[in-house]
């Protein structure tokens, strides 16, 4: 494989993979939104949702920590994709990608999760 096509092969996996953590992004914050509105705003959220929770979680940051996360992330992968190219964790870029998606999920389906949980409370 030359320089040239380890290159469009990147930039492809990158912009697939940026359209797709946008998208990702985008859902959780509506969800969140929708969340927020109906959400009971107390101290610690934790105790509504599962009474023998011993942590302590605001509504703020149960429901909006995920999201921000995603942000901050999809920020970081859309403007720093040169850094990305250069810093390389695996040899193989659709590896790499493959592993950044699978981590994007968890968060977004914590994120998803998290709204739905708050969803549930205020239905």
């Amino acid at each position: 494989m030359t320089d040239h096509a380890a290159t469009d092969s990147f930039t492809r996996l990158h912009r697939t993979f940026t359209t797709h953590l946008g998208i990702a992004v985008g859902l959780a914050w509506v969800t969140t939104l929708a969340a927020a509105i109906q959400a009971p705003w107390v101290r610690n959220i934790r105790a509504l949702i599962d009474p023998a929770a011993s942590r302590v979680e605001s509504t703020w940051s149960f429901l909006f920590a995920m999201p921000v996360v995603l942000t901050l992330a999809w920020l970081g992968a859309l403007y720093g994709r040169e850094t990305l190219r250069e810093l390389r964790a695996l040899p193989n870029d659709a590896a790499e990608f493959a592993l950044a998606a699978a981590v994007a999920f968890a968060v977004f389906y914590l994120s998803i999760d998290r709204a739905v949980s708050v969803l549930l409370i205020g239905g």
